[in-house]
């Protein structure tokens, strides 16, 4: 195992590159810090270009890395590559992942429309995996799904799910709507319907919005119907990431699956 003991390392310096987009372009990778997630990831067959340890940190016994690259680090160079305050010491540089757009393999989908930050686009990613839907749609204009605090707030999510990123959505939600999938968006209207009024689908595609301003009049334009959840307290509204759970499993029947 290689060991690097400075900073100025030319390797060091291209990983800590990827806590930038413009970095994690230019090497079609980005970093992925902590036991779990690094886990996830080798669980899920991703693709680790090279695995880095702090010297007093133990690879787990269970993980198959023999072929890896590995490379040993000073705690120095371990904290100027960590993006945590607490950090576990090992490192992962990771493939970006293959997605797919094939709508026929898409039953439940999950549209994000200019969502920025990110926890809460990491907290949907999870939320879209919890709940049973297959495909994460990042819309143009939300933010980076490869952002370190977008992966952390995953949980490793975001080897669970096909997630396409940067997509126009005034093409995308059409396609998906020929393909016979309804799209439903959730707004802060109390004119809208009623969540709780509309039955579970078999193909379901819902659509959330920016934090600050929902979703976009040309997107809204697409919808099939605008769905509202109530506010019962004197709260102004809900947090997207809440307001996706509630609507992401009411609307998605797996029925079968339960039963089965």
């Amino acid at each position: 195992m290689e060991k690097i003991t400075s900073i100025k390392n030319d390797r060091i310096k291209k990983w800590r590159k990827l806590a930038t987009k413009k970095g994690r372009e230019a090497s079609g990778s980005y970093l992925v810090e902590g036991i779990h997630l690094i886990e996830e990831a080798i669980f899920a067959k991703q693709t680790i270009k090279a695995l880095i340890v702090r010297e007093d940190t133990k690879i787990p016994t269970n993980w198959n890395v023999d072929m890896l690259a590995k490379f040993s680090v000073t705690p120095q160079v371990a904290d100027a590559l960590a993006e945590t305050n607490s950090t576990q010491g090992i490192f992962a540089e990771i493939e970006m992942i293959e997605s797919h757009s094939n709508i026929d393999d898409m039953n439940f989908v999950l549209i994000m429309d200019e969502v920025q930050d990110p926890g809460n686009i990491g907290t949907i990613i999870r939320t879209a995996d919890a709940a049973g839907y297959d495909t994460v749609v990042l819309g143009k204009g939300s933010g980076d799904m490869y952002n370190p605090k977008v992966v952390r707030a995953t949980q490793g999510s975001l080897y669970h799910i096909n997630v396409l990123a940067g997509v126009d959505l005034t093409t995308f939600i059409p396609a998906i709507q020929a393909a016979e999938i309804p799209v439903f968006g959730a707004l802060l209207d109390a004119k809208a319907k009623r969540h709780y009024q509309i039955e579970p689908l078999e193909r379901v595609a819902l659509v959330v919005g920016n934090e600050a301003q929902g979703i976009n009049p040309e997107v809204m334009a697409l919808l099939d119907e605008k769905i509202y959840i109530p506010i019962y307290g004197k709260s102004e509204s809900l947090n997207v990431g809440v307001a996706t759970g509630i609507l992401a499993y009411h609307l998605a029947d797996h029925n079968d699956r339960e039963q089965g």
